[in-house]
């Protein structure tokens, strides 16, 4: 995710990191070659008897237009929804550490072991969802038996949700834990599978493969087209107008792409080792430790990842 401060709306139209010029930046190129191309054989392809007007061009470009918007909202939801389970996840996280903190029995060596557990869970999900390893990323979290069982699974996430229950049970079974707190605890733990859930079914359900296909071989096809309806009207114009209105769509197009999912390492995806970040800054301090890992920041680049 970029996050970047606010800027001078001049300065905002040179921006590099965090647009999607970076990534459409040689697309661009090849239609500044094809334009100019166009213009130096304007004489040949006036010869054929071939004159295509900006008629057809400025009905289509609507209708593409008015899609596009439709399939980036689209995604743009996806987006969201993920940003809004994420924040459940933080907000059921600290409800759970407090209903934790208050057993009056529990001993700080269990406290921190729960604690631990925690954390793993929002890092093993993280991992989970970016299609990383999870057994080097949860090392610190969890001992060494632990972190086998858990690696061995093709769902890590749901044990690590098993030995936060095992943990609840065995205080309920020394009493320290009343019906009324367990149920209400037990029910934070089903927060958290609700919410491995829904990051599941965005992560493994893309927007319909036609549907993007079909934008995406008609945005495409406009912008090689449509050099050749605006060289005889525009001439030596042609190159700026067909890169800027070749820019509009193909970014639009590159941009949902990133916002379909949105677990990703892209410019444009979630920052989720920032907010593990800041889940595990929040528990350690309710905890009452002294070790309590640093925030993120933007790098150079004002990436948050």
């Amino acid at each position: 995710m970029i996050i970047r401060p606010h800027k001078h709306w001049i300065i905002r139209l040179f921006v590099w990191h965090g647009s999607v010029l970076e990534k459409i930046y040689s697309r661009l190129l090849l239609n500044l070659a094809l334009s100019v191309s166009v213009i130096f054989f304007l004489p040949w392809y006036e010869a054929l008897g071939i004159k295509l007007t900006m008629a057809p061009f400025s009905i289509l470009g609507v209708a593409i237009a008015i899609f596009l918007g439709f399939r980036n909202n689209a995604c743009y939801a996806r987006f969201n929804e993920a940003r809004l389970l994420w924040g459940q996840l933080a907000v059921t996280a600290r409800s759970l550490l407090r209903e934790v903190k208050s057993l009056p029995a529990a001993q700080s060596e269990e406290i921190n072991y729960f604690v631990n557990l925690q954390v793993a869970f929002c890092n093993c999900l993280r991992l989970t969802l970016r299609k990383q390893p999870v057994e080097n990323g949860l090392r610190p979290w969890l001992r060494a038996d632990e972190l086998a069982w858990v690696a061995a699974s093709h769902a890590p996430c749901n044990r690590i949700l098993l030995l936060m229950g095992n943990w609840l049970s065995k205080q309920r079974m020394n009493g320290t834990i009343s019906d009324v707190l367990w149920r209400s605890m037990d029910n934070h733990l089903n927060e958290h599978t609700a919410v491995a859930g829904g990051c599941e079914r965005i992560s493994n359900t893309p927007v319909p493969f036609a549907y993007t296909l079909i934008l995406h071989r008609t945005v495409y096809m406009f912008c090689i087209m449509l050099p050749f309806a605006l060289v005889q009207d525009m001439h030596y114009m042609t190159p700026f107008l067909s890169v800027f209105i070749s820019y509009t769509f193909i970014a639009l197009d590159s941009l949902a792409e990133e916002l379909e999912d949105p677990f990703g390492m892209e410019d444009n995806d979630l920052a989720l080792n920032a907010i593990c970040n800041t889940i595990e800054r929040d528990l350690r301090d309710m905890n009452g430790e002294d070790k309590i890992p640093e925030q993120m920041k933007p790098n150079r680049h004002y990436q948050l990842n």
